[in-house]
């Protein structure tokens, strides 16, 4: 490709691709530029270094991600939009590993901001959790552990780290199905209680 053709735009979206085929962790400016047949300096005219091209492939992914998840909940409340949120988180991070494995990077949060997608994220995931009758601090409670629900789960289906003889989606509909249950019967404070004593 000409390098004349060359954009922070363009790269990004052959970053997300080379993520996909090779593993975020191994995309590099040099893998990049050898896609696009010219050498490592034409990139830095327009993305300043390897972070900043991990935070824009971060950004990108989120953003197709959201979208995903919002198709997926358009119209729907309570259960059924936990559901649709989760089986959309689960099919895009499958489906796409290395882009997904960006949007797990920590980002400066005036980016994040800054972005209509994360943005966007946030009032999705806050608004189907509302549903719920949850305020803060129990909703960002909430968030944290969908978050590492749907991110472990997914983390290890995708290594097949799973060997019980037991349906995967099988499991993962029963797991949606207990947080489900969480929710709606959230303890309410966001406050610690202390465990009860167990006779001794």
């Amino acid at each position: 490709m000409a390098r004349a053709g060359l954009t922070a735009d363009r790269l990004t979206a052959a970053a997300a691709e080379l993520a996909d085929e090779v593993g975020f962790e191994n995309v590099s400016l040099s893998a990049l530029a050898r896609r696009f047949g010219v050498k490592d300096a034409s990139l830095y005219s327009h993305v300043r270094s390897l972070q900043d091209l991990r935070v824009r492939l971060a950004l990108l992914a989120g953003g197709e991600m959201i979208d995903r998840i919002a198709a997926a909940v358009a119209g729907r409340a309570g259960k059924d939009a936990l559901a649709a949120f989760a089986d959309a988180y689960r099919e895009y991070a499958l489906k796409h590993p290395g882009r997904y494995a960006a949007t797990q990077i920590r980002v400066d949060q005036s980016l994040v901001a800054d972005s209509p997608a994360m943005r966007r994220t946030a009032e999705i995931t806050y608004g189907m959790l509302r549903a719920y009758g949850l305020e803060e601090p129990d909703l960002t409670d909430a968030v944290r552990l969908l978050r590492s629900t749907f991110h472990g789960y997914c983390a290890l289906e995708s290594t097949g780290a799973f060997g019980a003889p037991r349906d995967v989606r099988a499991s993962w509909d029963r797991a949606i199905d207990a947080l489900h249950v969480a929710l709606a019967n959230w303890p309410r404070g966001g406050h610690h209680r202390p465990l009860p004593q167990v006779p001794r």
